[in-house]
């Protein structure tokens, strides 16, 4: 794949024709050994993508669809597509696929493209209680496109309030109901979703992009067992593939789905994106990637008592997924940006996050969001994370102490020697 230079040769040309980029490009991978990636939507792929996303399925375009191309020279885009939308299907029980969407936020603009209208009523969980930006967020295009209202979550563990979503429902009549979320630890009530869009004859829609490696690891219910309309994940994350984007559906949307990703949204995909993603779905159809994601789970548990135990409080409590968020004000007196930054210096990468209703602003919000996917994938266990759990919680409380911190900084790093980042 590397075209008669093995990898070490092509670093080095890389070297040669431009420091710069090269220096970056070390230091990246230096930064990611030696500190450990806690953001939930981040993940280290498996090595076996990597050479598919430098390979020659990069040079070629490939508008359209297998069997229906604009260009010519497509028998073996033809193949990896093919394989990409049938292992797709497998894996999530899926009737339909679609392997093109570039990432997650256009997979979700082309779900709503293809089957709404602009003007069309969406119901949609609120930003702040765990939401995503394409559920509707004022600032997003799909905001002012579509009429959108938001449901929440209630009580200390976080519960989605389904009477008010109902009563909601009832009383808008949405084209479309959304479930799914960036930052809320819980798992969702599919069933409960799809009988409330029934009485109201609305579509359903989840966005899975954070779990739908646990879903096709069997570790978290699949909506498509319960009916849903359309399935959305990224391949990333949890499913530890490309940065790319998958749309499942039932068969009955297909050809309004794949018409809005390509012509409507979307030009040519990126089929080498889409080869990385077809061996994805070999790979997370394994025992392998099963155990892998129980142990995320088995992880996130750990991390949250280790947190517990240090009065930390978590938002809804603790988790039922991949994911956590800390409440940084209640337990530390510091906001989220600041958490982040203390956390950056001992090398141990987060994320600021809103809380629901979070009277600070967005760039300075109340939380901090964690997960257990990355840990999990270079083979870290539940004593790890209890010691990762201890880090968090002493350099949050000195924020300022720079000694402290760099002992703790240390400490992470004889942690990170341990368990090597697969691919690197």
């Amino acid at each position: 794949m590397t075209s008669g230079m093995n990898l070490n040769a092509l670093r080095e040309d890389l070297a040669a024709k431009d420091p710069d980029v090269f220096s970056a490009l070390t230091a990246e991978e230096d930064r990611q050994r030696i500190g450990l990636e806690l953001i939930p939507s981040e993940n280290y792929c498996f090595p076996e993508v990597l050479p598919l996303l430098g390979s020659a399925f990069t040079n070629k375009y490939s508008e359209g669809y297998p069997g229906r191309r604009y260009y010519g020279g497509q028998p073996n885009t033809d193949i990896i597509e093919t394989l990409a939308r049938e292992r797709a299907c497998a894996l999530f029980r899926a009737e339909y696929a679609n392997v093109q969407p570039l990432s997650g936020s256009p997979m979700n603009q082309a779900v709503y493209l293809g089957l709404l209208e602009p003007g069309d009523t969406i119901l949609a969980m609120d930003l702040s209680h765990g939401g995503h930006l394409t559920h509707g967020a004022p600032v997003s295009h799909m905001g002012r496109l579509f009429n959108f209202i938001r449901y929440k979550t209630v009580g200390a563990k976080g519960d989605i309030d389904y009477a008010a979503l109902e009563e909601t429902a009832l009383k808008e009549k949405p084209k479309l109901i959304v479930c799914g979320h960036s930052s809320y630890p819980r798992e969702v009530d599919y069933a409960r979703f799809q009988a409330i869009a029934d009485k109201v004859g609305a579509l359903t829609m989840a966005d899975v992009s954070h779990v739908g490696g646990l879903i096709a690891g069997g570790v978290l219910e699949n909506p498509l067992d319960h009916g849903f309309d359309v399935m959305t994940t990224t391949t990333h994350k949890s499913l530890r593939g490309p940065r790319g984007g998958l749309i499942l559906c039932k068969s009955k949307h297909g050809k309004a789905i794949d018409a809005s990703v390509f012509p409507g949204l979307q030009g040519g995909p990126h089929m080498n994106q889409v080869a990385a993603t077809a061996l994805t779905l070999k790979l997370a159809a394994t025992d392998d990637f099963k155990t892998y994601a129980r142990n995320v789970l088995i992880n996130a548990q750990a991390l949250a008592q280790a947190l517990r135990d240090h009065q930390v409080r978590l938002i809804t409590g603790g988790t039922e997924n991949h994911l956590l968020v800390l409440d940084t004000v209640a337990s530390f007196g510091i906001d989220g940006r600041k958490a982040q930054e203390v956390l950056d210096r001992i090398d141990l990468t987060t994320n600021k996050q809103v809380i629901p209703d979070d009277p600070n602003p967005p760039m300075r919000p109340s939380g901090l969001r964690l997960g257990t996917p990355a840990p999990t994938a270079r083979g870290m266990g539940e004593a790890d994370m209890a010691i990762v759990g201890r880090l968090i919680a002493s350099a949050l409380r000195l924020p300022d102490d720079e000694i402290h911190l760099a002992g703790l900084a240390a400490e992470v790093q004889a942690l990170t020697a341990r368990f090597p980042v697969p691919g690197l």
